[in-house]
């Protein structure tokens, strides 16, 4: 099984956060749809005619499509891939999903909405140059289940300057008060190459405190166990039978397509990088070329990367997987570490199985680089 991602390369306008790849000149939507139809047929043998059980409009904006441009892509999919897909999920902005475009949406078969709420506050949406206000974040999720959608994300960002703790714990009471299927939720990271960045370089904004985040962060974590979510990777959380497929598949080392511009491919032996610029990608798949870069996995990087996703999740590192599949002995190997995080309390060991714990999860990132092995 595998899946496949598209993005959708527009956006409205920029948050001053974001550093994924996106224009604000949307003239080239048609032209995009086109070229990303094109792209399937010409990448269409790059997962080994594997079933497609999950699809996943990303961006930018996706909600920026109509509807008819949205069914066009599904139907190239179906035509160039052996699709089986039982969760088509859109990234959507509150202010773009009318009642009509919801209509409109589920009869073109997405099944799954992933929303960009960010604040449950207009002034810190305000802050992070956000398109919608509250009442619009709170008026789409109604409108979504008036017209039957079952399954809703949301996402939230925390660890922003001016969010202080009461401010994020009373964004969290109002997210779950929308009872979301899933909810994920990040920390502000400031990027270079954004305004946020800028801002931070000219000493204009100051970033919270790893303590602030790591505070937000529990209190995320006993808020939404609380009121029934599961804690089932880092970053995201869900009612039971809600994980989301599409991501898990990501962290779980399953094969997936990425089409479009800057999306990314993974096919258990290499990764390959579309480039990420809006009309030359479109000039070279009109030329029949797919503009992207391969990077051949090492035995270290299929390792590293293997650590990085596997500690993540609920599901933890398979030290039997890593033996068998990997040729990596990780207690063995790595076995001083190991205890060093075991006796901290930062890991433990359930069966064959390495686990996070409760706290260990506050210092996800800095575990999993410490166990990273080199080529």
């Amino acid at each position: 099984m595998a899946g496949i991602y598209l993005h959708i390369p527009f956006c409205k306008q920029a948050c001053y956060y974001c550093d994924f790849h996106f224009s604000t000149q949307k003239d080239l939507r048609q032209e995009m749809v086109d070229a990303l139809c094109a792209e399937m047929a010409l990448q269409k043998n790059y997962l080994d005619g594997e079933n497609i059980e999950t699809i996943y409009f990303g961006g930018g904006t996706p909600s920026l499509l109509s509807a008819n441009q949205i069914n066009t892509l599904l139907e190239s999919l179906q035509r160039n891939f052996s699709v089986n897909a039982g969760e088509i999920t859109l990234e959507a902005n509150p202010d773009d999903l009318s009642e009509s475009t919801l209509y409109s949406l589920k009869a073109a078969g997405i099944n799954r909405l992933s929303i960009g709420i960010q604040s449950f506050d207009d002034r810190i949406l305000k802050f992070l140059h956000r398109a919608h206000t509250t009442q619009d974040a709170e008026a789409c999720i109604e409108r979504a289940r008036k017209v039957g959608f079952t399954n809703l994300s949301i996402d939230l960002i925390y660890s922003i300057p001016g969010q202080e703790d009461e401010l994020w714990k009373k964004n969290i009471e109002r997210a779950i008060a929308l009872q979301p299927e899933h909810i994920s939720a990040y920390a502000l990271t400031i990027e270079e190459k954004t305004v946020f960045g800028n801002w931070r370089k000219k000493g204009k904004l100051t970033p919270q405190h790893d303590d602030v985040a790591a505070s937000q962060m529990e209190l995320l974590i006993n808020s939404l166990s609380n009121a029934g979510y599961e804690h089932y990777e880092i970053s995201n959380f869900s009612k039971p039978g809600y994980h989301a497929r599409h991501n898990s598949s990501y962290w779980q080392q399953k094969k997936y397509l990425g089409i479009g511009p800057s999306a990314h491919s993974y096919n258990g032996y290499s990764r390959q990088y579309n480039l990420a610029n809006n009309p030359l990608y479109i000039q070279s798949i009109a030329k029949g070329i797919v503009p992207f870069e391969v990077e051949l996995l090492t035995a270290a990087n299929k390792i590293n990367e293997y650590l990085l996703t596997s500690l993540r999740t609920k599901w933890g590192c398979d030290l039997e997987y890593l033996s068998t599949t990997l040729s990596y002995d990780l207690l063995q190997r790595q076995k001083e570490n190991i205890e060093k995080l075991l006796h901290k309390g930062l890991l433990e060991k359930k069966g064959n199985v390495l686990l996070l714990t409760h706290q260990g999860k506050m210092l996800a990132d800095q575990i999993t680089s410490e166990l990273f092995v080199e080529d």
